[in-house]
């Protein structure tokens, strides 16, 4: 059943009281740009307006304040490569870094602990440090010195970032082995908490020696992981850090909507106080068509934003962005604009696999209309305010058992009080009813899906209080 109009609007109107007012952050709209270099020397020019421009100031000039770099350890595989020039490699990441801090645009570092592609179906070790990959102290010291002597290097050079990112979307941990990697999913806490942790230190150290800032951040690929993964890394010690970055892509974390992003990144800011919240990857099509001989990687649309058209990429990333910044996130980074065709190959094909989903024609003119108009377009914020109202409510989601403790204050009331759980749609999903003169009770969530809802607590039809929570 769904819940009537007048209570949703109850709810509501519970979610949506101001806090006091508070300082506008800064709002990061960045663009990864790491193909760019690779792209550069495989011919392409980039074009605004039917003229060749330097595309780093393409993208500031339109708006665009913040730049993502990939860095491989040693991605060899590019030596039998087309010209067997190496990219994403330390060399490529200082260009680059540089070209952005030209351009007037910060940087974010992005540590994939990998010679190859880290996601969240593939963490593999850097080949150099395979044969102490299971001796976690010595794999500790080399992955610190690997990141500080990295990061001092780049400031010696002029090109210190930021924010790093230890790891990508890094949901099964990072830096297996092979044997673990292919055996399917894996997480093993203990030992992903002591390298995130030495990653870590070795950033703050390198802050210390330098004495510039550089921000720290989690990646976790998909909204509806967030919660379980972060109460993974708060329970085993890993705090030092100053941002959760987000992968959100309709085509792959459907059916999560843009207001459930914007939910998670609501509860995660209320969870995690004094953390940046920012998606860090995102993206959407403007066409169906292809360019190359590559196979594109994005195929699907929302229906709401249908069809695949430069109005609706520029439709669904404005529409986005405003509701996560409305939320509190700081950032939002739209994944490879600038990865076009050309006649170079990736490992599996000749071209370009997001040609569909750049911000630049079949002819490398960039499209003024799409989607380079989500970093100039005009957000409005408003006050945060917080995921609970009413009888102060305190919400446990176990995990591992699927449960969810509920305590409130004792409540003079008869047998009308009930807990119910509800979607971020309002579609009640759980009802709990609490014994006389208790002061908490305990749901099973089993068979619910991973994402954000609502704890709400009644005395009859009357809503007490709500507090959102992540499963």
């Amino acid at each position: 059943m769904r819940l009537p109009l007048f209570l949703l609007t109850g709810i509501a109107g519970l979610l949506c009281l101001n806090l006091a007012a508070q300082t506008t952050p800064t709002l990061f709209k960045g663009a990864d740009l790491s193909y760019v270099n690779e792209m550069e020397d495989c011919g392409v020019v980039y074009r605004e307006n039917g003229t060749a421009r330097d595309v780093y100031r393409i993208f500031s000039d339109n708006g665009c304040n913040l730049v993502r770099l990939r860095l491989w350890h040693t991605p060899s595989w590019y030596d039998t490569l087309n010209t067997g020039k190496r990219y994403s490699d330390y060399n490529d990441v200082k260009k680059s870094v540089l070209r952005s801090k030209a351009a007037g645009m910060k940087v974010l570092l992005d540590f994939h602990l990998s010679d190859f592609w880290a996601d969240p179906g593939r963490q593999l070790c850097p080949a150099a440090w395979l044969n102490v990959v299971d001796n976690l102290p010595v794999l500790e010291d080399s992955l610190y010195h690997y990141v500080y002597s990295t990061l001092l290097n780049l400031n010696t050079a002029g090109a210190l970032p930021d924010m790093v990112q230890i790891g990508n979307e890094t949901n099964k941990g990072i830096m297996l082995s092979p044997a673990v990697d292919a055996g399917g999913w894996s997480l093993d806490w203990y030992r992903n908490s002591r390298l995130f942790r030495m990653a870590i230190r070795a950033v703050r150290d390198v802050e210390t020696v330098t004495g510039k800032p550089v921000k720290v951040a989690l990646h976790i690929a998909g909204p509806a992981d967030a919660g379980w993964l972060m109460q993974g890394f708060q329970n085993s010690g890993v705090t030092d850090f100053d941002i959760i970055g987000l992968s959100y892509y309709w085509a792959w974390h459907q059916p999560t909507s843009i207001e459930d992003a914007g939910n998670v990144v609501a509860q995660l800011k209320s969870q995690y106080p004094g953390k940046e919240v920012m998606i860090f990857e995102t993206g959407y099509i403007w066409t169906t068509q292809f360019n190359d001989n590559a196979a594109n990687i994005i195929s699907s649309v929302h229906p709401d934003y249908a069809p695949a058209s430069p109005e609706s990429q520029r439709r669904w990333l404005v529409d986005m962005t405003q509701e996560v910044f409305s939320k509190g996130a700081t950032g939002v980074i739209y994944w490879e604009p600038a990865w076009v065709s050309s006649p170079c190959f990736t490992p599996w094909g000749q071209g370009s696999h997001q040609e569909h989903a750049a911000f630049f024609d079949f002819q490398n003119n960039l499209i003024t209309d799409g989607g380079i108009r989500m970093y100039d377009f005009q957000y409005t914020l408003e006050e945060q305010s917080p995921v609970s109202r009413g009888v102060d409510m305190n919400v446990v989601a176990n995990y591992s058992e699927s449960r969810l403790l509920v305590s409130f204050p004792l409540l003079d009331n008869g047998t009308d009080i009930s807990v119910r759980i509800l979607s971020a749609s309002g579609k009640q999903v759980r009802t709990v009813t609490v014994a006389p003169g208790a002061r908490e009770t305990i749901i099973p969530l089993q068979e619910m899906s991973r994402g954000v809802y609502y704890a709400a607590l009644y005395d009859g039809a009357r809503l007490l209080g709500v507090r959102g929570f992540l499963f």
